[in-house]
């Protein structure tokens, strides 16, 4: 899996990149989201990437932040949502609106993302409420290109994935959380007191 690119930008029109990694060229699609976050052609740009494999392509999406790839990466498992869905919700809202929505149910708003309609929004709503608790209780900031998160976020984010619920995330990572800690050693720490 290709989980992130650091190379030249080389051409942007949305929603496609062209990203030069030492010499190889990688077409990246991208949310209008992290467009906005683009420097100029030619800079040097590092994004966080999901790589989706069909039988006829080999597709890479590519992220300004962690929350932009999460949140694309829990809309993909959602039936009837694909990759340019996915994208296309990412262009409409950012990560934090859309959780919003998500949680007051607001069907209305999301409908007027393009390629949203009421039996999708409805899913979304439904399917994503319990992710919803997760992303707001973790509080993991969206990451500017190339600046990582904090080891907090990062531990409590990992958590996450292990699949611990957002309150245990929260009273684990404040139990044991000092500055100076590495993200491995919240984890760790965190995860002794999780078996207790």
């Amino acid at each position: 899996m290709i989980g992130r690119i650091t190379g030249k930008l080389i051409s942007k029109q949305p929603p496609q990149l062209l990203v030069d990694v030492m010499g190889v060229g990688y077409e990246v699609e991208a949310p209008m989201s992290t467009f906005y976050k683009l420097p100029p052609v030619g800079e040097t740009i590092s994004l966080l990437t999901h790589l989706t494999v069909r039988e006829d392509a080999h597709l890479l999406f590519g992220f300004a932040t962690a929350s932009e790839k999460e949140l694309f990466r829990d809309l993909i498992k959602i039936s009837g949502v694909g990759p340019k869905l996915a994208l296309s919700i990412l262009s409409g809202v950012n990560a934090d609106d859309f959780w919003g929505m998500v949680r007051a149910g607001d069907t209305a708003r999301l409908t007027k993302i393009p390629g949203v309609g009421k039996k999708t929004a409805e899913r979304l709503v439904i399917e994503m409420r319990d992710k919803a608790g997760a992303a707001e209780s973790t509080g993991i900031p969206g990451t500017a290109l190339g600046i990582a998160a904090g080891p907090l976020q990062e531990a409590r984010a990992a958590l996450n994935a292990l699949g611990y619920k957002p309150a245990e995330i929260q009273r684990f990572t404040e139990a044991v959380y000092k500055d100076g800690m590495t993200t491995e050693q919240i984890i760790q720490e965190a995860l002794k007191r999780a078996v207790r």
